[in-house]
């Protein structure tokens, strides 16, 4: 899996008020903005071997790649994979999707998988292009349930070793939760995830998240989606600022809609628009105005 994110991104990110996390530079920390993925989001492989009629074992290596660990990555979800901005709670549950050095273990049994990974714990450097020696250094355990066709539910955790660059000596515990209900009717798909992750930093603060997230399309041409998120956030502010570290809860509510035009030469392009609204609490309103909103136009392109 690759992404042209730091040709078409840059290293200073795109604009997405009250995202916090990573850093563009090495230097400072990235404050209402969504960092660029790498280019290379994952070069992995995996080997699963049936022992009987019901289990399987498998095993999985990726550098870089994803651990056990969160609910499925906002991107490759129906419900996330069609609203162009990230969540801002992005790395309380998925940020791990792309880490320099990672391996899996794990068995199924039915519609129960179980699986654990030690891996690198630093998030991606600045340096968008190049491959990181893995480092090891963390680990984690996930459980998943698949109880029908259209039901998913996981609970992970994990220990990320100095995750952040600008912040070699804090370590961070993870723990995340999450449902998932997808239904298929004719041409039509419609999915919801909520999922809770909470970030434990030694040193620093315990940090909540929550997400609840819904798309449907309906006739292959008309799709919908909404996403509302409350965070904990103690980033929003630079060292050096009277309000550096203090924590903030904020909620963030956004729409959006799509339109794809017919199909032509095996690509289907869409186009579409979202818009957001984020309650603040009163010490922010004096940085952020009271009720700040964003508006959002797009076109995407799909290839088969």
């Amino acid at each position: 899996m690759f992404s042209l994110e730091p040709i078409t991104v840059g290293k200073k990110g795109y604009p997405l008020l009250l995202q916090t996390g990573e850093t563009a530079n090495g230097q400072t920390e990235l404050i209402d903005r969504q960092h660029p993925h790498d280019l290379y989001m994952e070069l992995a492989g995996t080997l699963a071997l049936p022992i009987n009629d019901d289990g399987s074992i498998f095993s999985y290596f990726g550098l870089p790649g994803e651990p056990a660990l969160g609910p499925p990555v906002f991107m490759h979800r129906f419900s996330g994979e069609e609203i162009p901005a990230a969540p801002i709670g992005h790395h309380w549950m998925d940020s791990t999707h792309i880490t320099f050095g990672v391996v899996t273990l794990g068995y199924i049994w039915k519609t129960i998988k179980a699986e654990g990974s030690f891996f690198t714990g630093r998030e991606p450097g600045a340096d968008r292009w190049n491959i990181e020696p893995p480092a090891m250094d963390s680990w984690s355990g996930r459980l998943s349930v698949n109880p029908t066709k259209d039901w998913a539910f996981q609970a992970s955790w994990g220990h990320l070793k100095s995750p952040e660059e600008l912040h070699p000596d804090s370590d961070t515990d993870r723990y995340s939760v999450s449902a998932m209900y997808n239904k298929a009717w004719g041409v039509n798909n419609w999915q919801t995830t909520l999922a809770w992750g909470i970030n434990v930093n030694d040193p620093g603060h315990q940090l909540n998240a929550a997400l609840l997230e819904s798309t449907v399309r309906l006739c292959n041409t008309h799709t919908v989606f909404g996403r509302v998120e409350t965070v904990e956030k103690d980033d929003l502010f630079q060292e050096g600022s009277p309000l550096y570290s203090r924590v903030f809860t904020v909620t963030k509510v956004e729409l959006g809609y799509i339109y794809d035009l017919p199909a032509w030469q095996h690509t289907v392009w869409g186009v579409g628009a979202s818009g957001s609204a984020c309650l603040l609490p009163g010490t922010l309103q004096e940085y952020y105005d009271d009720t700040p909103i964003s508006l959002m136009i797009f076109a995407r392109a799909k290839l088969w």
